[in-house]
């Protein structure tokens, strides 16, 4: 079993929200650097690698997909 990297952040609300999908889909997964930040005071945020099991990341990534695209924009509204 390797684990591989699925995302890379440096927000906690966006952290927090990944973490609930992943929990919510039952796919396991390891959060590196996470609470760095709270070790070193004053240090500038780590971005944090949440990282999946190999066969698991089609299913994370296809899951994760649309956390970063923009807003959906209707071509109809004025």
């Amino acid at each position: 079993m390797a684990l591989v990297t699925v995302l890379e952040t440096g927000s906690p609300g966006e952290l927090a929200f990944v973490k609930s999908l992943l929990d919510g889909n039952n796919i396991a997964y390891v959060v590196r650097n996470e609470h760095f930040g709270s070790l070193y005071a004053g240090v500038a945020s780590l971005a944090c690698a949440v990282m999946v099991q190999d066969w698991e990341l089609e299913r994370a990534a296809i899951l994760l997909s649309k956390l970063r695209e923009g807003p959906a924009t209707d071509p109809e509204a004025g």
